[in-house]
């Protein structure tokens, strides 16, 4: 099928400059109260050197108590004698981690935070708790409005997101002209952001072998493509279709600075391979910065001391550098 587009509209919102962001604090939730999120936060901070006031943390009441007691700010949540229990998920649980995005999202609106940093969750059961939307990246953009593009920053992979919470077979049909142009806009971002003057930009095909001139696939001749030919006017370092199966190795070998990838495993398999403990989640396209550690609840060994806090470490790390450039 055949698709119109406009280069010139459409384009999301980039980070726009603000007066004081550096001195304003980063807000943090503990994600789940049964997952590794309070666990993993909790090392990170007990091992920070750096001024503690500039966080401030939500959660549990009980881990909340722990941090101020490390020097640190927060607002505790939920009942004051509330015990989450590791790896035993409740209802409660996630009432708490609903909650402190809620509270995080609002003093963001309000001015009051420079970013926000939010551990790990449980999709299900934050649904189960009157949570409706499939995730934290769908919410902030509900919250504060503007375009949502997912991206994700490893020490060795950028990849950015045309589509992310959708079933495969829907991808077809949700793939757009506006959100390949998004997906680009930002990638083209997020490359300056991490110091590309002007940055590579690898896409890749939507269908095996980039639809080897029509023999696997018509998408990326009829309208792809063409598109992208376009973009390049405004982003000369922007490639073609590339086969997806090598892309990802090409930037590992320095051909490009970040790739587009067109649907959420087709980006997502490479980087938690290869980056698992330390690649973070980042929110771009939206009027404020929320970072997050790029894995999951992990209910079976929560509370055990295996978490590693390197992925949360990392989302910290992320939040700064984007507040340094938004600034």
């Amino acid at each position: 099928m055949t698709r119109n587009w406009s280069c010139s509209s459409e384009l999301p919102r980039l980070f726009m400059p603000a007066q004081g962001e550096d001195s304003k604090p980063i807000a943090i939730t503990s994600g789940d109260p049964a997952g590794v999120g309070p666990e993993v936060i909790f090392k990170w901070a007990a091992s920070y050197r750096g001024d503690r006031r500039g966080f401030v943390f939500y959660g549990s009441e009980p881990w909340v108590a722990s941090l101020r007691s490390l020097g640190y700010t927060g607002r505790g949540l939920g009942r004051v004698d509330y015990h989450a229990v590791p790896g035993n998920p409740k209802k409660a649980d996630s009432l708490i981690a609903r909650e402190a995005l809620i509270e995080v999202a609002r003093g963001c609106r309000a001015g009051l935070y420079a970013a926000a940093v939010t551990g790990p969750v449980s999709k299900e059961n934050l649904r189960a708790a009157g949570f409706r939307h499939p995730g934290q990246t769908e919410f902030f953009a509900d919250e504060w409005g503007g375009s949502p593009v997912m991206g994700f920053v490893g020490r060795r992979l950028k990849v950015v997101l045309a589509t992310w919470h959708i079933p495969l077979h829907q991808v077809t049909h949700e793939l757009s002209p506006v959100k390949l142009i998004r997906a680009v806009t930002q990638a083209d971002l997020l490359s300056r952001v991490y110091g590309a003057a002007e940055p590579r930009i690898g896409v890749c095909g939507l269908n095996p072998h980039a639809g080897e001139k029509g023999l696997l696939g018509v998408e990326e001749s009829e309208w792809i493509d063409p598109l992208l030919d376009d973009l390049r006017r405004k982003y000369p370092g922007l490639s073609s279709t590339q086969a997806a199966d090598s892309l990802f190795w090409r930037a590992l070998k320095g051909q490009f600075d970040v790739i587009v990838a067109l649907y959420h495993d087709q980006g997502l398999i490479p980087v938690k391979t290869l980056e698992f403990e330390h690649a973070v989640n980042v929110t771009l396209g939206l009027p404020f910065i929320r970072t997050s550690p790029d894995h999951g609840t992990a209910y079976s060994i929560a509370g055990r001391d295996r978490a590693d806090r390197s992925s949360f470490a990392a989302a910290m790390e992320v939040a700064r550098r984007l507040i340094r450039f938004k600034n």
